[in-house]
């Protein structure tokens, strides 16, 4: 898979791809697994995924008029409202089939993993600037529990990508 990769799959030298949560996921899985220490499965989606979302609905220039049309004197109201139009080009663009069909892929692999038609997971993101050592920006972005099955979780995608905004 091009955009997607299993927790036991991620490290920590993969948080530039995965961003720092799920490379400290997959490093957990990876080591605590010999000692027995039971880590939820998972996958995530690289940070190409999100760039490739954006491209192929040609976002980047609409989001860049947006930021552009910030001047510096502009109320705080201003700027929620150029962040609310920037996550709403981002939530209702459609994702790319490619895309799609890896997280579907993924996640249908998931559901078997764990002996189920759908299971339940939790969608949250991992930018790869949120956990750094020297600054922590969780909790900024939105995050999602109990989606179950395809289509509420590619919406669910879709909306945690637009609360980068």
């Amino acid at each position: 898979m091009q955009y997607i990769s299993f927790f036991h799959d991620i490290s920590l030298q993969d948080g530039d791809q995965f961003g720092g949560k799920n490379a400290s996921i997959g490093e957990m899985i990876q080591r605590l697994q010999e000692q027995n220490v039971r880590v939820p499965h998972g996958f995530a989606t690289t940070a190409a995924a999100y760039w490739h979302h954006l491209d192929s609905n040609n976002l980047r220039e609409p989001i860049q008029n947006e930021l552009d049309a910030i001047s510096a004197d502009d109320s705080l109201q201003a700027l929620r409202k150029a962040g609310e139009k920037i996550r709403l080009l981002i939530a209702q663009a459609p994702m790319p089939d490619d895309l799609a069909d890896e997280i579907c892929s993924a996640y249908k692999e998931l559901s078997q993993w764990y002996d189920q038609d759908t299971c339940d997971v939790a969608v949250r993101s991992s930018a790869t600037a949120e956990d750094l050592p020297t600054a922590s920006f969780a909790g900024q972005q939105d995050t999602f529990l109990n989606v179950s099955g395809c289509d509420e979780l590619i919406d669910r995608c879709k909306k945690s990508m637009a609360s980068l905004a």
